[in-house]
């Protein structure tokens, strides 16, 4: 009985010290741009000219191009009035305030983190 109850002590010592030594699990990988788009973005935007047009303008070659100018969408007076082309700071200054950059517009995104931003951002990028 002796013989028992030690074996049985020793094989609980040996599942305490396994349970310790595993390895932690690696960290999450944060969501790609294509992915956060998707989440965020896609319900208003698209990223091709097929698709019909939602709430916002289509997205496709936006780096680059001239706020406010995709024919046939109808921008808020802003917006239309606007004087810049997208570059990387401006839409990050977009994502993470709209009214900031063109006060009376009528996005309501507003992304907080600077990571996010990025990751969209160059998704963005890609579709140039």
């Amino acid at each position: 009985m002796r013989a028992v109850v030690l074996g049985l002590c020793t094989a609980m010592v040996l599942i305490v010290r396994v349970a310790d030594a595993q390895m932690p699990l690696p960290a999450a990988k944060p969501p790609d741009g294509a992915t956060l788009f998707k989440q965020q973005c896609a319900v208003c935007h698209t990223t091709n000219l097929s698709e019909p047009v939602r709430q916002g303008p289509p997205l496709v070659k936006i780096v680059g191009r001239p706020a406010g100018k995709v024919e046939g969408f109808h921008y808020s007076d802003g917006l239309a009035k606007a004087d810049f082309a997208w570059d990387e700071a401006k839409l990050d200054a977009w994502l993470a305030n709209p009214q900031a950059v063109i006060p009376g517009v009528v996005m309501a995104y507003r992304q907080a983190k600077p990571e996010t931003r990025s990751a969209i951002i160059a998704y963005l990028k890609e579709l140039n």
